[in-house]
């Protein structure tokens, strides 16, 4: 609908339009009562189950903060604009976004396939595009992409950790990788042949969230023979692979990348079926699960939940989207008073942060990456659960190493000091 708006905006705007944050200069979306911030996220589409829970969550936490006095004065408005999970239609909303709506930032901004499409725009408009949900390494480049910075740990990374858990526990099995069609399946596939070596592999397939078809594919692993199967897949398509499995005769051991493994949410999809489908599923995790219900941060977010976000059921988006917004006021706090574009960017790069994370962030001036480590979970009796050690590791050739997890506990208010 707003199409041809847009087309006119992009090409009447400059870089300087919205580039902001100099200093004695006006901020774009900054005043001395509010701070704009916009997202694109899939509220439809085919990677809108689950994911379209995440947003409403940051905005629970941020109107939660707003009713406490925000952050120096300043209550955050929170933009929230759908893409469909669709490359084309972010390219417009982040536009309108920018140009229109003179957002302080980018939030946020959710997928592999669309927020690539929108990096140059941001970057050349000097406008912080924070914690991206997405695990792609391409948000890492701060030469290239100076004000990008991720959230969680990429996937080459998690394929690595995911690699060398199945090579300890599994060994001697046929292995499997199944992967959605882009830098989401690709980065993941890359760190499990680091580990395990490309001809460890017996059949590599991926599928296309415009294609809900997977049959093919989940046919090619059981004539392979596949005992192991690791899958890189957003949850609607976790829930049609496993569905089509089942349907087939194909049994398997799925190792589950951590986007596309939310038990509450998989369990919805797959409904009657879900509690015997699931059972035993593994799946690395960096965030608390919500049946860790002694854990000080799920009490806290199943609190605000409850008062600022509807009581909407409880899983691991609504967890992560609470993350997401108690990173962020973290980072406009480090900032200062004096709010500038550039001035998050610097306080980011700094680092220091804590939050509900198992691990460190790695934020500095040279690893504009989020979250470090990430924990094996496993589903038992319908509870998706973390155990073991906390794995580390890096994006190319270095070992998998473990620790043990760390965690702080939240503020006894719930915002960062």
């Amino acid at each position: 609908m707003v199409a041809a708006g847009l087309l006119v905006a992009s090409m009447t705007a400059c870089s300087g339009d919205s580039g902001g944050g100099s200093s004695g200069g006006s901020v774009p979306g900054v005043t001395d009562t509010e701070i704009v911030v916009g997202t694109h996220q899939p509220l439809t589409g085919p990677a809108a189950a689950g994911y379209s829970k995440i947003s409403a969550a940051t905005k629970a936490y941020f109107d939660y903060v707003n009713a406490n006095g925000g952050v120096f004065g300043r209550k955050i408005t929170y933009k929230v604009m759908d893409d469909g999970y669709n490359p084309a239609n972010t390219q417009q909303v982040v536009r309108q976004l920018v140009l229109q709506d003179k957002v302080f930032a980018i939030l946020n901004g959710l997928g592999t396939p669309t927020h690539t499409g929108v990096l140059d725009f941001l970057n050349t408009n000097k406008v912080p595009d924070l914690f991206v949900a997405s695990g792609s390494r391409t948000w890492n480049q701060p030469d290239k992409y100076p004000n990008t910075f991720g959230f969680q740990p990429d996937y080459t990374i998690e394929g690595k950790i995911i690699a060398n858990y199945v090579k300890a526990n599994f060994a001697g099995k046929k292995v499997c990788v199944f992967g959605q069609h882009d830098d989401f399946g690709a980065d993941g596939l890359k760190g499990v042949q680091t580990v395990l070596g490309e001809d460890a592999i017996a059949s590599s397939q991926t599928y296309d969230v415009t294609n809900t078809n997977v049959a093919p594919a989940i046919g090619a692993f059981k004539a392979a023979g596949c005992q192991v199967t690791i899958s890189f897949t957003v949850p609607a398509f976790t829930a049609l692979a496993m569905g089509t499995a089942a349907q087939i005769g194909f049994h398997t051991q799925w190792v589950v990348s951590n986007v596309g493994s939310d038990y509450p949410t998989l369990a919805g999809l797959l409904k009657s079926a879900g509690t015997p489908l699931l059972e035993g599923m593994l799946s690395p995790g960096y965030l608390p699960s919500v049946f860790d219900t002694a854990n000080p941060w799920i009490a806290l977010f199943s609190r605000l939940n409850q008062e600022y976000n509807g009581n909407a059921a409880l899983d691991g988006n609504v967890i992560y989207g609470f993350a997401v917004g108690y990173l962020f006021v973290q980072a406009l706090k480090a900032a200062g008073k004096d709010l500038t574009r550039q001035g998050i960017v610097d306080a980011v790069e700094k680092g220091g942060f804590t939050g509900p994370g198992v691990s460190q962030f790695r934020f500095s001036p040279d690893d504009h990456s989020g979250y470090g480590g990430m924990q094996m979970a496993q589903v038992k009796g319908g509870k998706q659960l973390a155990f073991g050690p906390l794995y580390t590791t890096d994006d190319g050739t270095g070992p998998v190493t473990e620790s043990t997890p760390l965690q702080e506990a939240p503020p006894t208010n719930g915002i960062p000091a």
